[in-house]
């Protein structure tokens, strides 16, 4: 919980926010995800800056070229990487970021004990379950462990993604005020002909009103669709972009967005350097 209440109060200051460089934390950390995918063509030639010749590398090239097809296959592996930055922040072996490591020295963990337990707890029981309780084999309990581990990561990463990744991006000197980077980096989820409402509310568990939860982050989820009608009276009052999507129609923006930077960085690759 540490490693991620330190990550998530991170994006909450600054969603969407890109880092001053490449080597800079002052960004949002949800979308530091250089360099396997970019939100922005400035992002997309960000490692430029680390290069002696001042040019993409072959690895960044080719991931950013193909990222839409890499989008979903990443999303499998979120939860591998959140339960290893989760584990290593616990017991000491290390730190996500800078800034982790720094609120750690300063703070520690707030329940050293309780997390270490939990996610030891944690851990035995996905063992003891992927193996059957000893009657399956090797093969089958790592089959068992990645698909719920997996599948899960998967689901989960597919509500956040849709809450900002494909909305607005901004550079520290441009980015608009509190309000405004709020709700213009933010996307909300609805019901739609073939996904109900209900199951919206049901599958992202309030998160479908994120632009409220995060104008907003100590308000209580049920009193969430309350201040949705306030917000967005608001933004129409002071003429404020307030986005709304489906599920599906959200998802298809965000690949398409993804798609739209690749090409992007492949017309403007071209243009800088013809030879290739």
């Amino acid at each position: 919980m540490q490693w991620w209440k330190n990550k998530h109060n991170g994006h909450h200051s600054v969603p969407n926010l890109h880092n001053s460089s490449a080597s800079a934390q002052d960004g949002d950390p949800d979308i530091d995800t250089m360099p396997l995918l970019a939100w922005s063509l400035k992002q997309a030639q960000s490692f430029r800056e680390l290069q002696e010749d001042g040019k993409d590398s072959s690895f960044v090239s080719f991931m950013i070229r193909w990222q839409v097809f890499f989008y979903f296959p990443i999303l499998l592996l979120a939860r591998i990487s959140w339960m290893n930055e989760s584990f290593k922040t616990a017991y000491g072996l290390g730190a996500a970021s800078a800034n982790a490591a720094l609120e750690l020295k300063r703070k520690g963990l707030q329940y050293p004990r309780l997390e270490k337990t939990g996610i030891a707890i944690h851990h035995l029981w996905m063992a003891a379950f992927s193996c059957g309780f000893g009657q399956f084999g090797l093969a089958k309990s790592l089959g068992i462990y990645f698909t719920a581990t997996c599948s899960c990561g998967l689901l989960l990463a597919l509500v956040f993604g849709l809450g900002h990744n494909g909305m607005a991006t901004y550079d520290a000197v441009s980015r608009p005020d509190f309000w405004k980077l709020q709700v213009t980096t933010t996307r909300n989820i609805i019901g739609s002909t073939f996904i109900p409402q209900a199951f919206v509310n049901w599958f992202c568990g309030g998160l479908q009103l994120q632009v409220e939860h995060h104008l907003f982050p100590m308000v209580p989820r049920h009193h969430l669709p309350k201040v949705h009608e306030l917000v967005v009276s608001f933004c129409k009052e002071w003429d404020v972009s307030y986005h709304e999507a489906s599920l599906w129609e959200g998802t298809k923006e965000v690949v398409s967005h993804l798609a739209k930077v690749s090409d992007e960085f492949i017309v403007e690759m071209i243009e800088e350097f013809p030879a290739m």
